[in-house]
Order: structure tokens, then C-alpha cells, then sequence
């Protein structure tokens, strides 16, 4: 046992923050090669780069790229600008819903893109190391795990496999739509769900809520259209 640290009043908090410190300063000298190829971003400039992006996609006007021009410069690191807690659906693919290359978006994908201790710990990692400066949690319309939520908390069947555990941990953000009024169920429990999910994330300490508060970071919620692909804030 370390008889020094007591009396050096180290505290969980002080160490996890130090061992961040040391992660980011390892990283530095990849940062500092890939931020020498991007404009700083403020929270509000990245949300407005993301939305026109959905723009050009929805207007069919996506940026020609040559993807294999800049491999060898992102093999030396990254700096995504934003990063995308969406579900895993295969009809969403984040990088060409906002017109964006590879090395842009800092992406955790999980069916009903809601919150683990996982994905946070990457969304954690992207925005106190990577240097992103908007999270947004993408819902989709029709969304299956939303609609298996449905079903599950109206009926209570029971789904096979781990897949209850998607329910059960989307039932917090879904379940206070059954008791409101209204057609289009399942899209206000999308929309109710990228909500919650986006809270959560705002308020999770110590990272993300501290740099929330400082302005050094911006949490939203948008659900993507699949007809049409446009993204819209809620």
C-alpha cells in the first residue's frame, strides 16, 4: 500500500484526470500533425459544418474526394471535428449523411444509439483527446429497436437473446411517451429517446459536462429522415 498518497490527497478524480492528461499528451505530437491540415473548430461552427453537409446530401450535391490521397497523413492521426452516437441501422451511413472523409467524424454506432459506458468513454476520449467539438445523437425514423421498445413495455414480450437488453436500457428515455396523447407514436419516442440519450450525455461527469459548461462543447439530438436524409435537431 502507497503510503504517499494519502498525504499528497490524491483522489480518484485527481487520478483519473492525470491519466487523461497523460493520454492527451501522448497523442500530442499525432494531433499536432493532423490539426496542421484542419481549421479549429468552436462547437457552433462544427454543428454548422455537420447540418450543411446533410445539405449537400440531401441536394444530391456530395463533394467529389479522392479517399486515397490523404491515407498516408492520416495514418500519423486524427482530428475529427464532431462526433455521431447513431444506431447501428445499415440504411445510416454518418460520413455520407453529412457529405464528410474519413477522418472528420469520431463515430460510436449502437442499435437505438443510446448511451453506454462504452460508447461514452469513447465520446469521452474524441472530445478531451481528439479535440471534437459537437456530439450529436442520431435517431432515425422507423427505427426498429424503438419500435421493439414499444412492443416490449406495451405487451411485455419477451425478446430472445441479449436483445432485451436494448429495451431495458432505452426504457427510461421511451416509456414516458406511451402515456401521452398523440398519433406517430413511434417517432416522438425516436425523437424522446435521441432527447434523453443527449442529456445524459451533457450532464455526465467529469469530462464531457465540464467542457459542456465551459464552452468547449456542444451535446444535440437530430433524427434522420430515411426517405429524404435530412437531418433535423430536435
Amino acid at each position: 500500500m502507497c503510503n504517499a498518497c494519502p498525504e499528497l490527497g490524491l483522489s480518484r478524480r485527481t487520478l483519473f484526470r492525470g491519466g487523461i492528461g497523460l493520454l492527451a499528451a501522448a497523442s500530442l505530437p499525432l494531433a499536432a500533425h493532423a490539426q496542421a491540415t484542419s481549421p479549429s473548430e468552436t462547437p457552433d461552427a462544427a454543428l454548422d459544418k455537420l447540418m450543411q453537409g446533410n445539405a449537400r446530401y440531401v441536394g444530391n450535391q456530395l463533394r467529389e474526394r479522392d479517399f486515397s490521397s490523404g491515407r498516408v497523413a492520416r495514418s500519423q492521426g486524427q482530428s475529427p471535428f464532431a462526433a455521431i452516437l447513431g444506431c447501428a441501422d445499415s440504411r445510416i451511413a454518418p460520413e455520407l449523411a453529412f457529405d464528410q472523409g474519413p477522418g472528420s467524424l469520431f463515430v460510436v454506432r449502437v442499435a437505438g444509439n443510446f448511451v453506454t459506458q462504452d460508447g461514452l468513454a469513447s465520446l469521452e476520449y474524441g472530445a478531451a483527446v481528439l479535440g471534437t467539438k459537437v456530439i450529436m445523437v442520431l435517431g432515425h425514423s422507423n427505427c426498429g429497436a424503438v419500435n421493439a421498445t414499444i412492443g416490449a413495455l406495451q405487451k411485455g414480450n419477451d425478446l430472445p437473446g441479449h436483445i432485451g437488453d436494448l429495451v431495458r436500457a432505452m426504457k427510461p428515455g421511451i416509456e414516458p411517451t406511451l402515456k401521452q396523447a398523440g398519433d406517430d407514436l413511434p417517432q416522438r419516442a425516436v425523437i424522446a429517446n435521441v432527447r434523453s440519450n443527449a442529456q445524459q450525455l451533457q450532464q455526465s461527469k467529469p469530462i464531457l459536462a465540464d467542457m459542456v459548461s465551459a464552452g468547449k462543447l456542444k451535446v444535440v439530438g437530430g433524427v434522420y429522415d430515411l426517405a429524404s436524409g435530412k437531418v433535423t435537431l430536435v
